[in-house]
């Protein structure tokens, strides 16, 4: 990861978080007014009654191309089998974010998110688009966590570095996997995407790790760990425990939840492979609720392109019938956009009549 440029990125085109002191979520026994969500702080609050679900792949079927591309295209995100990543690596990934989310306020908050910084303790960077407060703690990792890890665990933070450097090298592996395998779907192959590079690496991708927990809330019906969006990024692969709580919507079937399949994995497409595919893949809207019975750990790894590469519709997916739906922008621009428009990001560059007046 090349951690400098995408801090970078985030840091040229910030999101205004108030940020205060969280509270101890363990003290709480009733939910407070700024917690209380209602429809009118989030008009899709409501939930489906609907038993659907995202697809189950199995990354070893021999038709997963076909499944895979049908899920990207039909919902936006799926849930993966048989994906390579260690049962026991992501038992040691939930076993770090419980060790992390337990500390006590004080010492969680000894390496919070700087003003202007990306890497570290806060709340969600959307938090600022909302007027309510979200029941849920974060901690974002950009790059080596070697500074803040060594303010939490003074004597063991090289142990959970060592962590995440594995969980990193495996989820590079497996989005480069998924990328080709998705867009191979489309008969796109590797020499119509350059920076793919030789084999289709996708060596120069970067990425961010996002851990998130989602305490014991008291009124769990009033309450929203995140709130509705979509991933400004290529894909998202999350690894979520045993708690149910990611909701994924669809036009057709409202709201629906993504049940916690021990060992899988789930993949949400992002704005910017909506983008590169010309619409085709929908960039899932999403979201976290809460429950009153346990927490729910997850571990989001958002994963984009290199930060100045400009991404447009590829050329294969745009004919006389169907011109490009997006111009050309890179993340950079992409995120400028993202940090005004928020979830009418896609819609504001689709109809804006020029480049000059987007960013």
């Amino acid at each position: 990861m090349n951690s400098s440029t995408l801090s970078d990125v985030f840091r040229s085109h910030p999101i205004h978080i108030p940020f205060s002191n969280l509270p101890d979520f363990t003290s709480l026994r009733h939910l407070p007014d700024s917690y209380t969500w209602t429809p009118k702080d989030d008009l899709l609050f409501s939930a489906s009654d609907s038993d659907e679900s995202p697809p189950l792949i199995d990354l070893t079927d021999p038709h997963v191309a076909t499944r895979l591309g049908h899920a990207c295209t039909t919902w936006g995100a799926f849930q993966i089998t048989n994906h390579g990543v260690p049962s026991r690596l992501l038992d040691d990934i939930e076993f770090l974010s419980r060790s992390l989310f337990r500390l006590p306020v004080h010492r969680k908050l000894k390496a919070s998110r700087s003003e202007n910084g990306i890497s570290g303790y806060g709340v969600a960077r959307i938090a600022s688009f909302f007027n309510k407060q979200m029941w849920s703690e974060g901690f974002t990792v950009v790059g080596s966590p070697l500074d803040d890890f060594r303010k939490l665990w003074p004597r063991h933070h090289l142990k959970y570095c060592e962590i995440i450097q594995e969980y990193e090298e495996h989820m590079q592996k497996l989005a480069a996997k998924l990328m080709r395998l998705a867009l191979g779907s489309l008969g796109i192959e590797e020499k119509d995407i350059k920076w793919a590079g030789p084999g289709s690496d996708f060596q120069g991708a970067q990425a961010a790790i996002q851990l998130n927990h989602y305490p014991i809330c008291p009124e769990p019906d009033r309450a929203m760990g995140l709130p509705a969006h979509t991933d400004s990024t290529l894909m998202t692969i999350l690894y979520q425990n045993n708690a149910a709580g990611l909701q994924v919507f669809r036009e057709d079937v409202g709201w629906v939840t993504v049940p916690p399949v021990p060992g899988s994995l789930v993949v949400n497409v992002g704005d910017l492979l909506h983008i590169l595919t010309n619409g085709i893949f929908p960039s899932v809207l999403h979201r976290a609720r809460v429950n009153h019975v346990r927490s729910r750990f997850s571990l989001a790894y958002l994963w984009g392109p290199p930060s100045d590469l400009t991404i447009s519709p590829l050329p294969k997916l745009v004919n006389p019938l169907q011109s490009p739906l997006y111009p050309s922008l890179t993340w950079k621009q992409y995120l400028a956009t993202k940090a005004t428009h928020f979830n009418q990001s896609l819609s504001f560059i689709r109809n804006c009549p020029s480049s000059d007046q987007m960013f």
